[in-house]
């Protein structure tokens, strides 16, 4: 999506009118996607309202454009019982951004949490950032592991918690890599 637009909920009041154009509307465009892996499966449909005059007169009216609302259906394998277990949920992210077709939101709100996935689990798994008990600038260690972390990424390090290991035990280790 070129330009900065704002994506996303990030207040409780913002739900109520994205399911109320939701529910009031027809989608203006359509994307389904499947995806499978083990023991699980995933239905997603992507649904884009576009909002017109819906919030005309409220202080959202300059903020939002576009409604996009995702529904999953996922199907869960369980070895244990040999049953599939259904887990479904609607998610809304509203934008600044309109004239997208459905297929650009989905690969976007999909890009988003890949970088959920690339930066922050990682953070969180490989450096214990939850386990943390640094209270004063925690921003200042947060950054540093994010350094740390693209030093690796643009070495094609994958296993990460093991080039940890490997760098607290050697600095010789820590320097070989490029672009320090």
């Amino acid at each position: 999506m070129p330009g900065t637009h704002r994506q996303g909920i990030s207040t409780r009041s913002e739900i109520r009118p994205a399911r109320t154009i939701a529910a009031d509307n027809l989608p203006s465009d359509t994307a389904f996607s499947r995806t499978k892996g083990r023991s699980r499966q995933e239905d997603r449909a992507v649904e884009i309202f576009p909002v017109g005059d819906a919030l005309a007169g409220t202080e959202w009216q300059p903020f939002i454009k576009t409604v996009i609302r995702i529904t999953r259906s996922t199907l869960l394998y369980s070895a244990a019982t040999g049953l599939w277990h259904q887990r479904q949920e609607t998610a809304f992210y509203v934008s600044s951004a309109a004239d997208y077709p459905a297929t650009e939101w989905a690969a976007a709100i999909r890009g988003h949490w890949g970088i959920e996935n690339r930066n922050h689990y990682v953070r969180d798994v490989s450096c214990n950032e939850d386990q943390s008990r640094i209270r004063d600038n925690p921003g200042i260690m947060a950054r540093a592991r994010s350094f740390a972390r693209n030093i690796l990424r643009k070495n094609n390090i994958t296993n990460v918690a093991h080039a940890l290991w490997c760098g607290a035990l050697s600095l010789d280790h820590i320097l070989a890599y490029k672009e320090i």
